[in-house]
């Protein structure tokens, strides 16, 4: 049986590295669904066994510097790598500078000079002869190695000193930009608990989360983080869910009512009754959900990937064509031929495309978790932004879900009112429907369910069962088989073959719900209403919001084949999406081009079921992951655009003969480092923009 282990790769600062680790480690069919996660230096796979000594030495055999590690390092860890970095920096330009101003024609001169060589570059060297003599492959720092040292024997020593010299100060500070970027995101997603206050019978005492059992009750104090998810059982409180669910307004709890784990007591004190282990909590669903997302590669991340794999062997070839090319077709030295072919060289390293991608997405994913959105991977935050059409759930999606029951008729005169909503509340005291809920909760008497026998729930319809020695149906007019006509929603009760009244409800819009339509139609996304409530009701609802198209009285079934429909009939690639509450939905969310869930953030069946999860109740929402998928496409596309662009440009002028290797090392690191900083700006962005 197959089992999933993690590891945290230490030092791993390269983004193509990472894909080499990957696919390494996948040729071994002992391992399987292997992932190297550049963003969060995370590796997992799938195998029988652990076997970590295998993969620590498969990992070594491409980057010999990285150290698989059970836990993160410490930051502590990484400031000294970079002040080690640039302790050696700082002595290499030294020895540089004191050789320059004894002149470059001393002997003296020309030992600092190649002992500046060795203290900036040996690093650079070890790490492409290491790699080269246990894989037989190269990268980036081939690449700069042989642009320094064919520098250096052409008689260009201060162009290849600059070179390796730029080089260090760029990737001093990509580190730093991509440790911040990294640090930013695990800021906005500091939502686990340190530690829970466990009562027991000697006072509290405080322990890991992990630890507490369902059953257990701990003390929430004002300004602590609830651990894990539970039940109020003593106090009130008001609560910052805004790390859960992306909302800035306070939640009061209070005796009887559930509490999510890493929601903030700001003020109050509670005792809470845990009704979740740790790793079921919501807290550690939305930290698995984040840490997985960026698993999932979007196709532009897929096809730099791939490219990656052939490009390094390529530009070499080039390279050499151009060293050998060039006195046959421009008249110059070979001397210069091969020092414009280690410009070349210089500009090709991939490291911005390579790391700007993947660092755009998951800053993407990690901005809409800040915002109360989930999103399941790379591949659905590049998604949202092409949807054309959007098809909605009707009830606890649009409306609230929270019916209120506006009278109850009766048909036989052998019943009372009492009678018939007891009959009702029987038949619904086993269905989890937001309906069956309204009525249970309507005059909160609570029903004996005990004598209840032989209960079948019917999907999208209703539910039978026995009483009595007595048939009981509760459920729509064509479930019980009648004519009448109720305006608004009816849910008729049966007793063996006679109709015996009926229970009117009414459901509500939900708060905001019209704007956010405003706004989704404003951009020319057309939408769609499934339900299975009645035709009138249904119409109601979608003229209010301006619905294009309303189809009702559709059982679970009718949806999912309705929504094969559509797929298989769209005229162009736009995506279709589907918005649902998780529960009864699961099989629609499934199969269309993008499911959401609504308000799932303590739904197990949307978490699954769907590929964004929205932790709140709010339409908004889907208007927010909309403009952060856009947001974050644009910049990859001038992430691209720049560093390609840059690259080709100076290129060209070196075949020429007019760039130099300082403009090519700012075609390499420069560009690097300004479209990491560039992906920062997805992180910035706070208000709500026009999508």
């Amino acid at each position: 049986m197959l089992k999933k282990y993690e590891f945290i790769l230490k030092n791993l600062d390269c983004a193509n590295c990472a894909n080499k680790i990957q696919n390494k480690i996948a040729e071994n069919q002992e391992f399987q669904n292997v992932v190297v996660n550049f963003n969060t230096l995370r590796l997992t796979y799938e195998a029988e066994t652990e076997n970590k000594v295998k993969i620590v030495q498969i990992v070594k055999s491409l980057e010999p510097e990285v150290e698989v590690m059970e836990t993160r390092s410490k930051n502590q860890e990484q400031d000294n790598k970079t002040a080690f970095q640039i302790i050696r920096l700082v002595l290499g330009i030294g020895m540089a500078g004191i050789g320059f101003l004894a002149g470059l024609e001393t002997q003296l001169a020309n030992s600092l000079l190649l002992v500046s060589y060795f203290i900036l570059l040996y690093r650079t060297i070890g790490n492409a002869v290491k790699l080269f003599k246990t894989s037989k492959s190269i990268n980036e720092n081939f690449l700069v190695t042989l642009s320094c040292l064919g520098a250096y024997f052409i008689g260009e020593h201060m162009e290849g000193l600059m070179v390796i010299i730029l080089y260090e100060i760029g990737k001093i500070l990509e580190d730093k930009a991509v440790n911040k970027t990294r640090k930013s995101i695990s800021d906005l997603m500091d939502i686990k608990p340190e530690y829970a206050n466990l009562k027991t019978d000697s006072g509290t005492q405080q322990v890991a989360p992990e630890t507490v059992k369902i059953g257990d009750i701990v003390i929430v104090k004002q300004g602590e983080k609830i651990p894990l998810d539970g039940m109020v059982m003593k106090g009130e409180a008001n609560l910052d869910t805004s790390s859960l669910t992306g909302e800035s307004a306070l939640a009061k709890v209070s005796i009887g009512e559930e509490v999510l784990s890493g929601s903030i007591n700001v003020q109050g004190m509670l005792e809470v009754r845990v009704t979740e282990k740790y790793e079921d909590s919501t807290v550690n669903k939305i930290l698995e959900l984040v840490q997985n997302a960026t698993d999932k590669k979007a196709k532009t991340e897929t096809f730099v990937n791939k490219a990656s794999k052939i490009y390094t062997p390529l530009v070499i070839l080039v390279a050499i064509f151009v060293a050998i090319s060039l006195p046959f077709l421009g008249g110059i030295s070979y001397t210069e031929s091969i020092y414009r072919a280690l410009i070349f060289l210089v500009v090709s390293c991939p490291c911005a495309i390579a790391i700007s991608v993947p660092l755009s997405y998951f800053s993407g994913i990690g901005k809409a978790s800040k915002r109360g959105i989930l999103i399941k991977g790379s591949d659905y935050l590049d998604s949202l932004k092409d949807i054309q059409e959007i098809v909605f759930d009707k009830t606890g999606t649009l409306t609230k879900g929270k019916f209120e029951v506006t009278k109850i008729k009766v048909y036989d005169e052998k019943f009372t009112q009492d009678q018939v909503l007891e009959l009702a509340q029987l038949g619904e005291s086993f269905s989890n429907h937001p309906i069956a809920k309204s009525i249970l909760t309507f005059n909160q008497t609570k029903v004996d369910s005990t004598k209840v026998k032989d209960y079948e729930e019917i999907a999208g319809k209703g539910v039978r069962y026995k009483w009595e020695n007595q048939t009981i149906l509760v459920g729509n007019a064509d479930f019980v088989q009648t004519n009448e006509k109720i305006d608004g929603t009816a849910i008729f009760i049966k007793v063996d073959k006679e109709l015996v009244g009926v229970i009117c409800l009414q459901d509500t819009i939900k708060e905001g719900t019209r704007e956010a339509f405003q706004v989704i139609h404003a951009q020319g996304i057309q939408t769609r209403m499934f339900t299975g409530d009645n035709k009138q009701v249904a119409e109601k609802i979608a003229k209010e919001l301006e619905i294009t198209e309303v189809q009702s009285e559709m059982l679970p079934t009718d949806k999912y084949q309705e929504m094969e429909k559509l797929l298989k009939n769209r005229k162009n690639s736009g995506k279709i999406a589907f918005v649902g509450d998780g529960i009864n939905d699961a099989p629609v969310l499934a199969i269309s081009d993008i499911g959401i869930s609504m308000g799932g953030v303590g739904s197990q069946s949307a978490i699954e079921a769907s590929d964004v999860v929205i932790m709140t109740d709010n339409i908004h929402r889907i208007i927010d992951g909309i403009q952060i998928s856009k947001k974050t496409s644009r910049i990859i596309k001038q992430n691209l655009i720049f560093a390609i662009g840059i690259k080709i440009l100076v290129l060209i002028l070196s075949t020429f003969g007019i760039s130099n290797m300082w403009q090519a090392i700012f075609a390499d690191v420069g560009v690097t480092l300004l479209t990491i900083l560039n992906t920062l700006r997805i992180l910035k962005s706070e208000k709500r923009e026009k999508i």
